[in-house]
């Protein structure tokens, strides 16, 4: 079993930053995919980011290259995603999730385990 936890949510301003941390623990945590995704109200959950260990490969949804980037330590189990230049529409619950492959990192279904979620906040 993999359990997750997520932290660094909260409230912040438009064009301002948040850095969100994911630390995993469990048998062979290191080794999982780490995967980033949103839900918004009313929204469906859609994919930010994920990372890969061993390798190093980074995925990112189109709409948030440049301004969200994923990072991971794996010496902490713990993967990151660094938010920057927030919009109001990047408000929702953020989630992180592992898994260990055979399909689209893109997609929920890769991911087996999944944290509780951290509610990221953007006001205008």
């Amino acid at each position: 079993q993999v359990q997750l936890a997520e932290s660094g949510g909260g409230l912040v301003q438009a064009g301002g930053s948040l850095r969100l941390s994911c630390a995993a623990s469990g048998r062979m945590a290191s080794t999982y995919t780490m995967g980033w995704f949103r839900q918004a109200p009313g929204k469906e959950r859609e994919f930010v980011a994920a990372s890969t260990w061993p390798g190093g490969n980074t995925w990112y949804a189109e709409s948030l290259k440049g301004r969200f980037t994923i990072s991971r330590d794996n010496a902490k189990n713990t993967v990151y995603l660094q938010m920057n230049s927030l919009k109001p529409e990047d408000t929702a619950v953020y989630s992180c999730a592992a898994g260990l492959g055979g399909g689209n990192v893109t997609r929920t279904n890769f991911y087996r385990y999944w944290g509780p979620g951290t509610q990221v906040t953007v006001s205008s």
